[in-house]
């Protein structure tokens, strides 16, 4: 016999696993409460003793979402020999092409910053790829740089990163948008860099 907490373990993992299923083919709008505990196999009442509210379900797959793209490693050869510039473009192209990929593109590109706002999106994006674009800004920009200049170029980054992301959930081809638009970060990025 399972505890309680295994129960509700359980029943919030299958409200998730709907709710995920259903934003990622449906969207936000176009998917209920009611079609959520549907598919979970839970009543209207479960859910709502687990979750305030639809965007609240929404935020915590909107987490999941972009764990399990920061965790998808690159296909084998997606990173070849190069300096530090070429190596991010290549990271970025598969973010590009991961992201864009249904139905990650729904949920987190699409409804993403419409259902939680632009502020709160990117604060959830920061969480999971900020402390890596400080990182990577640091290393670009070499030793010397101030921390007031690595902020400065991790929020530029970022936003040319989101930017691009953007482009891509739109693309007829997001493989190619993905190509041209991380070799564009390529160019810029090697700019940046020190000469030695």
């Amino acid at each position: 016999m399972s505890s309680q907490a295994e129960r509700r373990a359980a029943t919030i993992a299958a409200i998730l696993a709907s709710a995920r299923a259903r934003f990622g083919v449906h969207g936000f709008e176009a998917t209920s409460i009611d079609d959520i505990a549907e598919s979970a196999g839970v009543t209207k009442g479960a859910v709502y003793h687990h979750f305030d509210s639809k965007e609240a379900i929404f935020a915590e797959v909107l987490e999941a979402v972009q764990a399990e793209i920061l965790h998808t490693p690159p296909p084998p050869g997606a990173v070849a020999d190069g300096d530090l510039a070429d190596h991010i473009a290549a990271g970025v192209e598969h973010y590009l092409r991961t992201a864009s990929a249904p139905p990650f593109r729904l949920i987190l590109l699409i409804d993403g910053p419409a259902v939680l706002g632009w502020r709160r999106w990117r604060e959830i994006d920061d969480r999971y790829f900020g402390a890596g674009a400080r990182m990577t800004s640091a290393a670009l920009l070499g030793p010397g740089a101030s921390p007031v200049e690595i902020d400065a170029l991790t929020h530029l980054v970022m936003g040319a990163v989101m930017e691009a992301a953007m482009v891509c959930a739109t693309a007829d081809d997001v493989d190619e948008a993905a190509r041209s638009l991380s070799a564009g970060l390529r160019t810029l990025l090697k700019g940046l860099m020190p000469t030695p």
